[in-house]
């Protein structure tokens, strides 16, 4: 592939002395129609079809927006808008000999690899096609011909010099003569080559793609407005690329606006504490605006929710789902500039029925490292949990709203925009309002229990009052002895247990060391008297997994294991130099842990930044509920 911004002196073409006006005609010609011509109006539309001027009609798919303007309408297109044509004949075949393209569009957002019309292939060895299109910063062609290598199906792609502006229509031609290829925008020549010569060399697939760079395996969809499209089997002259321009230069001059754009995401959609029946879906614009989420059965989303009032934070429930079920959504808001914020569709499932096997993620201390979060949410989200729970310390400051927005949800986005997540409260939180506005859990948020699957959940807030006789004592009591869950999992940031070096007494100069929050450790008894199986914390950067530990000893069953799970970001901490009686497996590193249940089974996994497998434990429980550790 060749990639030119060569320019060289206009030279006459094939005769093409047109006269034609700009993307909205208003007066007659002498010179030759297209053979294809789309101009975008709600008009054209019947169904699913935007019937054509002349040629093929273009079929539609996802959401169907119009803009208006004082000179005429446009297709608002985004990654949920799919179109194409489909030739039906020689009435409709694209040209092969010469060809000149022109597109009035306005991008929005920036593609590495844009498509505005064209049917290309872009496999391998095998380049086929052309493409009228963009990249992150200026419009492009790219076109495969018989002449060029031997017609072995190479593409040249010529990059135009003007940098497009988001929000602003652009007039963009693209011409082949059979000698030489060249790229026009805004009615000058941009970019030239003879590399490519002969004719066109088209794939066998006959599909040709609107508003995307579209090929066997690749479908990169634009964000932004096509307003008028127009194929020719000649090839034009510089003259009439000049005064196709400046017949819609009012349009070039409209304001720039952009319309769509998921830069109007503070934070990009996540989901929250999803039930067999429902879903909470959640995000932030950057200025206040709607709130609309389409969802349904298919990627169409064929339902819609919407609220009331402008607001940043969006939260919807999704109610009256099935249980155990896949979904899919999306989320707009129309914000106060007049742009809308749209993001792609993405999936949910719902949660599972009582005796279904599921699985989970465990995160702890993410902090303000998005990088080693987002590798270990790609690697968990590979893995498919049914959810993550989140031991604390979310971000490193709390009450600093861009450790919200620029490092816990980017980090997080794998995951978060696919599972719903389940947090505790860590010191670093600061009781942040930060965190209660971002959080959709039950009343009051700090402490919570639910339920999934066969599984019992018990989130409790460590900073707060834990002691014998507090508030979130006799919660935990009440909700433990009224448990009728086959396993019980308590998560809170501190850990009662752990051989942290130096947070509970440095043993590198000392042998004192409470070994565990003693705080925390209140709870124990707790855990005991109704028989908790895990005890998930972080607080410590690092992992550990204890053996069952009942009255103040290890024992080889009917005890709870306790774990420190803090190893999701944070700066790593170390073990000390002693092994304490609790002590099974203790590990120096970034990590997560996955947890599989199936009725009476748990396995329970930890991998690390690599992916590796380092730790792994089964636990059973036979006919009589009695946990056994293999």
């Amino acid at each position: 592939m060749t990639y030119l911004h060569t320019l060289r002196p206009a030279s006459l073409f094939a005769a093409f002395a047109l006269l034609l006006t700009g993307p909205n005609p208003a007066v007659a010609h002498d010179g030759p129609d297209p053979v294809i011509h789309w101009d975008f109006r709600p008009q054209q539309v019947e169904g699913t079809k935007l019937r054509a001027r002349l040629g093929m009609d273009v079929v539609l798919s996802g959401p169907l927006r119009w803009s208006a303007d004082e000179f005429g309408h446009s297709l608002m297109l985004t990654p949920r808008t799919a179109a194409y044509a489909q030739p039906t004949g020689s009435a409709t075949a694209l040209p092969t000999k010469a060809l000149t393209v022109s597109a009035w569009v306005s991008l929005d957002e920036p593609l590495e690899w844009g498509g505005i019309i064209g049917r290309i292939q872009d496999d391998g060895d095998r380049e086929l096609g052309w493409m009228l299109g963009f990249d992150r910063s200026v419009f492009t062609l790219t076109i495969s011909t018989t002449g060029a290598d031997d017609g072995d199906g190479r593409h040249t792609v010529l990059k135009g010099t003007t940098a497009w502006v988001p929000g602003r229509f652009h007039h963009v031609a693209a011409v082949f003569d059979g000698q030489s290829a060249r790229l026009y925008v805004d009615g000058k020549e941009e970019a030239f080559t003879a590399e490519q010569y002969g004719e066109i060399l088209y794939p066998a697939a006959q599909q040709l793609s609107l508003g995307s760079f579209r090929d066997g395996n690749e479908d990169h969809r634009m964000t932004g407005r096509l307003r008028d499209i127009r194929i020719f089997d000649l090839a034009a002259k510089p003259e009439w690329v000049r005064l196709e321009f400046e017949h819609g230069v009012k349009v070039a001059a409209l304001a720039a606006r952009p319309v769509i754009s998921a830069s109007g995401f503070a934070v990009e959609p996540y989901l929250q504490f999803g039930t067999q029946t429902s879903m909470t879906v959640m995000w932030r614009t950057t200025q206040p605006g709607s709130t609309l989420v389409r969802y349904g059965a298919t990627a169409a989303c064929e339902q819609e929710l919407q609220l009331p009032d402008q607001r940043e934070i969006h939260q919807v429930l999704l109610p009256n789902l099935e249980p155990e079920t896949q979904y899919f959504y999306s989320v707009e808001s129309t914000l106060a500039d007049g742009s809308i914020a749209e993001s792609p569709t993405y999936t949910f499932t719902t949660a599972v029925r009582e005796q279904t096997p599921f699985a989970f993620a465990v995160f702890g201390d993410t902090q303000k490292n998005p990088e080693v979060s987002g590798k270990l949410a790609t690697m968990a989200w590979a893995q498919r949990p049914s959810f993550l729970v989140h031991v604390g310390d979310l971000v490193d400051k709390g009450t600093l709203a861009n450790h919200w927005t620029d490092h816990f949800f980017p980090g997080m986005k794998p995951v978060a925009q696919r599972i719903p997540f389940y947090p505790v409260l860590g010191n670093h939180e600061e009781n942040s309002h930060n965190y209660f506005d971002y959080m959709a859990l039950p009343d009051p948020e700090y402490r919570y229990t639910f339920r999934y699957g066969n599984t019992q959940f018990f989130m409790i807030d460590s900073n707060r009052d834990i002691a014998p006789g507090s508030e979130q004592y006799e919660w935990l009591k009440r909700e433990l002895q009224q448990s009728t869950a086959t396993w019980k999992i308590a998560c809170h940031h501190h850990p009662p247990y752990s051989s942290d070096e130096d947070d509970y007494g440095n043993l590198w100069k000392t042998r004192v060391s409470t070994r565990g929050d003693l705080r925390a450790r209140q709870l124990v008894a707790l855990y005991e008297q109704f028989q908790v199986d895990i005890v998930w914390s972080g607080h410590i950067h690092s992992y550990e997994r204890t053996w069952p530990v009942r009255a103040g000893a290890a024992v080889e069953r009917e005890g709870t294991i306790y774990m420190v799970t803090g190893g999701a970001g944070g700066n790593l901490e170390t073990a000390g130099p002693f092994r304490p009686f609790f002590q099974n497996n203790v590990k120096h590193g970034h990590h997560y842990c996955l947890v599989a249940v199936n009725g009476g089974i748990l396995e329970l996994k930890a991998f690390d930044l690599d992916g590796r497998l380092f730790d792994t434990v089964t636990l059973r429980k036979p006919a009589t509920g009695v946990k056994e550790q293999p």
